[in-house]
């Protein structure tokens, strides 16, 4: 049986207990199995990342795939994109969460999870309205740790796009595994390899039951 984090326990409970009871939730998830890669990408350098789906011996973290991120900007921070979340109104709560790997404590390479709002989805993946921030969390370069973050929709948006963000040099590699959503049901999201994610409508005391 899959393992949820201790600290996206801790967050969800939290975000139950912003939320009404009543208010049902997705919880879909993704772990590259399909051959995927990426929704997008953003920054310097053509590409600015390298994107590859990848099985073991790179470091995978749950069954047989994982995405490689090989740097390949010259300057800047080079995002990619790994979800993308619209029909959002405001006030709702999205929470999003994946593994990460790198084994260079204190050092590059390294990647947060940040967003940017994209009210243009799902016609132009490429829309951008603004960033969405995110975690300043860089992990402990010790191997695999999972890192995510809480967005609370303003009133001006309805789209959010899911980024890892590298911090590294041309040539520098992270990998990232098992990205998690939960989003509102009225929501729709899409992983890369698929179209929009056919997930199951859970209530409230569903989640809570995933994290016992």
């Amino acid at each position: 049986m899959k393992r949820w984090p201790t600290i996206l326990i801790s967050a969800v409970t939290l975000l139950l207990a912003t939320a009404a009871a009543a208010n049902p939730v997705l919880v879909p998830t993704y772990g590259w199995e399909d051959g995927g890669t990426v929704l997008g990408l953003s920054g310097t350098g053509d590409p600015p990342i390298y994107a590859t789906n990848v099985s073991a011996p790179d470091p995978v973290h749950w069954d047989n795939a994982a995405l490689r991120l090989e740097d390949n900007s010259p300057s800047g921070t080079p995002q990619a994109y790994v979800a993308f979340i619209w029909n959002l109104l405001p006030g709702d709560y999205v929470m999003a969460g994946f593994w990460r790997f790198d084994d260079t404590p204190s050092a590059s390479p390294s990647c947060r999870i940040w967003g940017h709002w994209n009210d243009s989805l799902p016609g132009d993946p490429n829309g951008y309205d603004g960033s969405a921030d995110g975690n300043n969390d860089y992990g402990l370069g010790e191997g695999w740790d999972y890192t995510y973050w809480e967005w609370m929709v303003p009133v001006e948006h309805t789209g959010l796009v899911i980024e890892v963000r590298t911090y590294s040099n041309p040539g520098d590699v992270v990998w990232i595994d098992d990205i998690e959503v939960l989003a509102p049901e009225h929501a729709y999201i899409q992983f890369p390899g698929t179209g929009p994610v056919d997930v199951e409508s859970r209530a409230w005391g569903g989640v809570k039951s995933l994290f016992r």
